[in-house]
Parts: C-alpha cells; structure tokens; sequence
C-alpha cells in the first residue's frame, strides 16, 4: 500500500536512501518557476552527504538544460546534479552513429542537441539514415495526424526518442512531447530506440547505482515510477502533477494499478 507523506513530510524517510533520482521538470520546476519546497529538500539531502541526481527527459544536452535553470535562479550547487535524456541519446549517437545521416523532428531550441554533427543533418526525410526526434515541430500544436503521413513511406527508418514523454505541464498548459510522436511512428511498424525514464540507459549513465538503496521521484507514472519498478528502486509519486486529476478521482491505488505501476510513497509537493 502507498504511504502518504504530506503529514510527516519528506524528513521521515530520507535516512533511509543512499541516492535519489529527482525529476527535474513536475517535482523541482514546473517550465516557468523553481519549487522552493523541491529546493529545500535537495539541500537538506546534501546537508545529510547523500547522493542525488536530477534526472530529466529533456531532449537537450546537460549544459543545455543547466543554462535553463540558471535563468530560473537554481543554484550552480543544485544544477551541478542535472543529467537528461537528450545527454544519454548523445553518448550513444557520438558513439555508434556519428557518420550517418539523419532527419530531425523538432523545435529549433533542441537544435543545441546535434551542434557538433550538425552538417550530417538532412533536409529530407527519405534520404537520411535515422530519424532524430525531440519532440514536435511546433509543440503547441496537438495535430498528430501530420506525423502519421509524414512517416507513411519512411517505415524503414529507426527513430531515435531523446523524450519517452507524452505530455508534460509548462505551468498552467499542457504541451505534447517527444514520445507522443515516437508512439504515432510505432504503432504504424517503425522501430524506436529510447533514451529517458523509464528505460535503464539513462539511469546508468548518469550514476553508479550499483548496490545503493534508491529512491526515486517524480509525477508521472508512465517515466519517472515504472523506471524505478524496472530497476528494483523505491519510489515516490508526486500526486499535484501530471496524474493529478486522475489521482483525485480514482485515489492512487487504482491509479497506479490501471498505469500497470508500483508506488511505495506519495505527496503533494516534494516538501521537508
């Protein structure tokens, strides 16, 4: 059964972890402010010398994102921890496709991601190798039936996913991510390799798990909860996020259960 915390608060569990994984964008910020509460937590995590990551879909490059924050007035301490998605896709395309071409679906803010290979970047989806997708050309836009022709004569192409995300909240509004079109390409026969939670690479990555008690914690039970079940870690739902309506109205058992999930705690808001 699923523990809430709002009453006894974060301090009540945290000496029992070694290492937490902290979504970045729906516990710390919400695309427009910094969580103050999110924040003190994190200090106080540091204050007791334990080991946290901010672990983000965002489908940019660490420094990328670290910039953002910045501008959000977070800390360099507390920025130092950032590790995305997109930095997980890059080791991987440095490594394994950098001399292949390939078509890029997304907005030009993303652009950052492929900045040291952006000449292998193609102007036609058909000629290229792979296709790279961040998210949507214009992310306000809800219309995926434009990605379901779009990919109608380029089945045969791999799509690498930097946002296994479908939706994420900027503030009061609800933008379409970069998973929304990887599921569109998938469901009609083409292949998707992804980076971000809930897939194990990007866990990997950014740290030596190995032998750590962990918790880890986010709002969205597609990502940041079925990562931590598939890695044997504990977790915590953040219930004011992208589930909230559901959570409301179903309760967080039944929710978790019809999202096929596992939630050890909740809360509110991540709070001390």
């Amino acid at each position: 059964m699923t523990k809430n915390l709002d009453k006894e608060g974060f301090s009540s569990i945290v000496d029992g972890y070694e290492l937490f994984y902290v979504d970045l964008w729906g516990v710390v910020h919400n695309g427009v402010s910094l969580h103050q509460e999110a924040i003190r937590v994190l200090n106080e995590i540091t204050k007791k010398k334990k080991d946290y990551i901010l672990l983000t879909n965002a489908p940019r490059p660490n420094h990328s994102v670290k910039s953002f924050l910045e501008k959000l007035g977070m800390e360099k301490e507390i920025r130092d921890h950032v590790f995305t998605s997109g930095e997980a896709a890059l080791n991987y395309l440095k490594k394994n496709l950098i001399n292949n071409f390939f078509f890029h679906i997304g907005p030009p803010r993303d652009f950052d991601l492929f900045k040291d290979f952006k000449k292998k970047k193609s102007e036609n989806l058909e000629n290229c190798d792979y296709i790279l997708c961040t998210g949507l050309f214009d992310n306000h836009s809800e219309d995926l039936k434009y990605y379901k022709n779009l990919f109608e004569k380029s089945l045969d192409k791999m799509m690498i996913c930097t946002n296994p995300d479908l939706i994420v909240d900027k503030g009061s509004k609800r933008e379409l991510c970069a998973g929304s079109v990887a599921i569109v390409f998938e469901k009609m026969g083409g292949k998707v390799v992804y980076f971000g939670k809930p897939y194990t690479e990007v866990y990997n990555q950014s740290f030596d798990n190995k032998n750590k008690k962990t918790l880890s914690i986010g709002d969205n039970l597609n990502t940041d909860i079925k990562g931590a079940n598939l890695l044997n870690f504990d977790s915590l739902i953040i219930s004011n996020g992208i589930h909230k309506n559901e959570i409301k109205e179903k309760g967080i058992e039944k929710t978790s259960r019809s999202y096929e999930a596992i939630c050890n705690y909740i809360q509110s808001e991540l709070k001390w």
